[in-house]
């Protein structure tokens, strides 16, 4: 059975920043520890990513798998899920909801849904999505953040 967890974090940046970091997959090698590579395998007409094949290699988990992505003409919400099940995972579903104050800061809104081919205690499983979930904010915004401002 697949959990949800969400988790949000404030991104010093527009929206349209953030969503451009977020879906600039080829570059994810150099800000996300656990990436290895990452690769668009097709996009659509307008040059965003439709399936992206990840190679993740985060210690404890190492894993080779394929998502497919959606985006909202306004890209407030970037979400996908994953083609075919992976060595160490059944299904994976997530989105970022991207809200911007008027203060140009951008709250980041990660949600995350996956199930395991392996298995693993409750506590434990939810003790990794959150470690992941955060590494993945923390490292998005450092990110984002480190940018120049255009």
């Amino acid at each position: 059975m697949a959990d949800t967890s969400t988790q949000s974090i404030q991104v010093h940046a527009p929206l349209d920043r953030v969503a451009a970091v977020i879906s600039d997959f080829a570059r994810y090698p150099e800000w996300a520890e656990a990436m290895k590579r990452v690769e668009v395998l097709e996009e659509y007409e307008d040059g965003y990513a439709y399936r992206v094949r990840f190679v993740i290699d985060a210690g404890v988990m190492a894993d080779d798998y394929t998502l497919e992505y959606a985006y909202a003409d306004d890209l407030s919400r970037i979400e996908w899920h994953l083609v075919e099940p992976s060595k160490t995972q059944k299904s994976q579903r997530g989105s970022y909801d991207l809200a911007e104050g008027p203060d140009g800061v951008t709250t980041v809104t990660y949600t995350l849904e996956v199930e395991l081919s392996i298995g693993m205690l409750g506590m434990f499983r939810r003790k990794a999505e959150k470690m992941i979930m955060d590494t993945a904010l923390k490292q998005l915004k450092r990110r984002v953040e480190s940018l120049p401002a255009e």
